[in-house]
Parts: structure tokens; sequence; C-alpha cells
């Protein structure tokens, strides 16, 4: 049985999903942005890359807790 509690949990990972996606596609535009420009901030790549990266890791982690466990 699904509480409230647990129904507001989910809706606030829903919420967190659609924001850190649409940050990663920014992220991701930005990076693209950069690399076209003919003198690129190494740096400032890296550290862009570097925070996508860690946003891939939180959206997968929210996609793993709103997906259910199947039992085979």
């Amino acid at each position: 049985m699904t509480t409230s509690h647990e129904m507001d949990r989910i809706e606030v990972l829903r919420t967190e999903l659609r924001q850190f996606t649409q940050e990663h596609r920014d992220l991701d535009a930005a990076i693209a942005a950069l690399q076209a420009g003919s003198v690129g901030d190494q740096l400032t790549l890296k550290r862009l890359k570097k925070k996508k990266l860690a946003l891939k890791d939180r959206i997968t982690r929210i996609e793993d807790e709103l997906t259910p466990d199947i039992i085979a």
C-alpha cells in the first residue's frame, strides 16, 4: 500500500528528475558551444563535463529509485 508520504516522495523525485535532466541538457549545450569556439577554456570545459557527469549519476539514482523492483 502506498502512503501519502510515499506519494509526496515520488512527486519530489519526479520534479528533481525533470530539473536535473534539463540542467544536464543545458550543460551539454554549453559544452558544445565552448568546444565550437576557436579558443576554448580547457579548465572551464573540464569543470562543465565533471558537473554533467555528476548530474547524470544523480539522474540515474533517481530513475532507479522510481523504477519498482521486479522479482523474477
